[in-house]
């Protein structure tokens, strides 16, 4: 499994989660104010940004035993928080996101350094653009807390593409590459690397889709700036 995840930059594992400790962190994230600058809710999109910063009660039922045993033994031992978002595309939000890759981090601060850049400043939240080099050291867990199919807006992925430094999708050579669909179902986990080239199509079936995006690594940032929300996993 490792090397098929090095491989094609993605895996999907099912049943990390139980339905009653998807209810829990259902009923946490119900319970929050939604005043928070780092909120944003719209009538087709609620997003937490700094989620584990905004709702710490929410660590101890996101980091269970069972995921902490998946990070050890598909992304490695000495990985650490270093992003997290909660999305709910409601059930009647249908927009469609194309293909792309992630390639910014958030930082505490602006500052001038080689290779990063270009900046963005939404809100007090510093985001730039960081070298491939540390962006291969980032992988991404995405939590479902829905059924999450074609239907409703599943990623679709190109397997192999992070391999392939910044690939821009104007570039993508359809006759060469394949496009997946990750069904994931509630209490599943998809484990992913920024640099794959992912997109997800409009609902259908106006089911929820409501998702923690958790970005790890195990690389410190050049001297003056740090990871906007650094988390050791305990």
């Amino acid at each position: 499994m490792q090397n098929n995840f090095s491989l094609h930059g993605f895996s999907l594992h099912p049943n990390i989660y139980t339905p009653e400790e998807i209810q829990l962190i259902l009923y946490a994230i119900n319970q929050t104010n939604t005043s928070n600058p780092t909120f944003r809710k719209s009538a087709d999109l609620f997003a937490i940004r700094q989620f584990l910063k905004e709702l710490p009660e929410t660590i101890h039922l996101i980091f269970t035993e069972q995921l902490k045993t998946l990070i050890r033994e598909q992304i490695g031992m000495d990985y650490f928080v270093v992003k997290s978002i909660y999305f709910d595309k409601p059930a009647l939000s249908n927009w469609y996101v194309s293909y792309h890759q992630d390639l910014t981090i958030s930082v505490d601060k602006k500052l001038e350094l080689p290779g990063y850049g270009p900046w963005t400043v939404k809100q007090n939240q510093f985001a730039v653009q960081a070298p491939v080099e540390l962006l291969e050291q980032i992988t991404t867990i995405r939590i479902h807390l829905d059924d999450t199919d074609e239907n409703n807006g599943a990623l679709r992925v190109i397997p192999g593409s992070h391999l392939k430094k910044i690939y821009r999708p104007e570039q993508i050579n359809w006759e060469e590459e394949t496009e997946l669909s990750c069904a994931v179902p509630a209490g599943g986990v998809m484990i992913m690397k920024p640099l794959l080239l992912h997109s997800s199509g409009r609902s259908t079936n106006e089911q929820k889709r409501r998702v923690v995006h958790i970005e790890l690594c195990n690389k410190h940032l050049p001297d003056g700036i740090e990871w906007a929300e650094r988390l050791e996993i305990e």
